[in-house]
């Protein structure tokens, strides 16, 4: 019995240490199918759902307040975005086979990149601690409910140590062990008990017919939904780097991410538009609340949170990997060790106003960035970047002190205008750490304005200032 039960469960192991150097050729192993199961499963969970839920709460519960018509329209334009600039991302770790924080060296210099090095490390502890908060706070809410069982705590520890135990066994044993066996089966069944039990339940027409007379903007919508695929771009090399060919990185990861992404941020916008959600001091037991109601018991719910577990493994195993860019001397399982204990600890303190805008924040800062580096990979450098050149000091890449100064300058001009677009961001992202409640979030969107900007500037003035020599590329 034990030799069958060993071939189902998840086994850890540590993975080989290479750290922040090329994938070895032996090791990119990850098939098409394989990078499907993994963005499928990470597109899927509480918090995505939770997410969609945002786009049509009213702003008095921390929501946005959009028409449901509206909203969904916002989901399916969002998602594309979205994904579209993750699967570019995709194909380019797997074609340089190196994580993305070192992926941008060649853009922003060695030194530059630990500039996004230490905000992606930051944004993967917050989205650790996010994704702890929202399942032991649901998984408590199964407890309390069925067996009058109230641990908060403890489940917190439970889902810490079962995701650090996962982001210690790496990425080719999680999805070969557990997603493929185990996870895409399960969370299939769930999502689509889910979704027939929601959608059966009410008349598609009268739920489009609803209005909503004071809801953020559209393209506020849309930004909420681009944050979630642009939240993974920081990281979505450190997996693709794997890869056996670039287009099956490419197509896996963006038809199982689209697939996902838009399903279930559809699923959070119905269940807000089908039913009262009750109390929503804790919008994660609220959601959690009503999935049990809809599915007529606790089974959806405990299979979703069994594959949530799949996207906090990604957020600690990607922020031990973004650390090495800076101190690559450090061995990989010390920072899963170190993510998982800091993500464990602020999961204690969070609430769901720093959570919306939180997302807000992510797209702001990472969307530009990525326009640059677009820019530079698809555009300047027409997909070939030196692999040889990634780790010398005074190599091609660099630049003024191993800093690409106009990459930066590049990204910060699309920051600006991304605040510029949404000028009460920042300020409701204080209001809300104070606990204080924000205003209704203004603006027109500020993805498409911010990447756009980024991306023009870059293509169109860097060939410009390495002809002139103003920013030296050795050969």
């Amino acid at each position: 019995m034990l030799g069958s039960l060993s071939k189902i469960l998840p086994r850890v192991e540590v993975p080989p240490e290479w750290g922040v150097d090329p994938v070895p050729p032996a090791e990119r192993r990850m098939s098409f199918r394989q990078h499907f199961v993994l963005w499928f499963n990470l597109g899927i969970g509480l918090l995505v759902i939770l997410t969609g839920a945002l786009l049509v709460l009213p702003a008095e519960d921390h929501g946005l307040g959009m028409a449901p018509r509206q909203a969904l329209l916002a989901v399916i334009v969002g998602s594309i975005i979205g994904v579209f600039l993750l699967s570019l991302m995709a194909y380019a770790g797997a074609r340089v086979h190196v994580p993305t924080m070192v992926l941008l060296r060649p853009v922003l210099g060695i030194r530059g990149s630990y500039v996004p090095s230490v905000l992606n490390f930051l944004q993967l502890v917050g989205w650790t601690a996010f994704e702890l908060w929202a399942m032991a706070w649901a998984a408590n809410h199964v407890a309390k409910t069925i067996f009058d069982f109230d641990a908060y705590l403890l489940w917190l520890v439970i889902f810490a140590i079962i995701c650090t135990s996962f982001a210690l066994g790496g990425p080719i044993v999680v999805v070969r062990q557990w997603m493929e066996k185990f996870g895409i089966w399960v969370m299939t069944a769930a999502s689509l008990w889910l979704t027939y039990s929601i959608v059966s339940s009410f008349n598609l027409g009268d739920v489009l017919s609803q209005t909503s007379t004071d809801g953020a903007p559209f393209w506020v919508g849309v930004d909420l939904v681009i944050a979630m695929p642009i939240s993974w771009i920081p990281l979505v090399a450190d997996y693709s780097r794997f890869g056996r060919s670039e287009s099956g990185a490419f197509a896996g990861t963006g038809l199982g991410y689209l697939l996902a992404n838009s399903w279930f941020y559809g699923l959070g916008v119905l269940l807000v538009a089908t039913v009262t959600l009750g109390d929503l001091s804790n919008p994660a037991v609220a959601i959690a609340g009503a999935i049990i109601v809809f599915t007529a018991g606790w089974l959806a719910l405990l299979a979703t949170l069994a594959v949530e577990t799949d996207q906090a493994f990604a957020d600690i195993y990607s922020a031990a990997v973004t650390a090495q860019n800076v101190f690559s001397r450090i061995p990989q399982r010390v920072f899963v060790i170190i993510v998982a204990g800091i993500g464990l600890i602020l999961a204690s303190f969070l609430n769901m106003v720093t959570y919306e805008i939180f997302m807000l924040l992510i797209g702001s800062i990472f969307i530009s960035l990525f326009g640059v580096m677009a820019a530079d990979f698809f555009v300047v450098r027409r997909r070939e970047y030196d692999s040889d050149e990634l780790q010398k000091r005074d190599g091609k890449y660099w630049y003024l002190g191993g800093v690409n100064w106009l990459a930066l300058l590049c990204w910060a001009a699309g920051v600006i205008v991304y605040h510029i677009v949404n000028p009460n961001l920042l300020s409701n992202f204080v209001e809300g750490v104070q606990g204080l409640a924000p205003d209704a979030l203004t603006g027109y969107g500020g993805s498409l304005p911010s990447f756009i900007l980024a991306f023009v500037l870059y293509a169109v003035l860097s060939p410009v200032l390495l002809r002139r020599g103003d920013v030296e590329e050795r050969t």
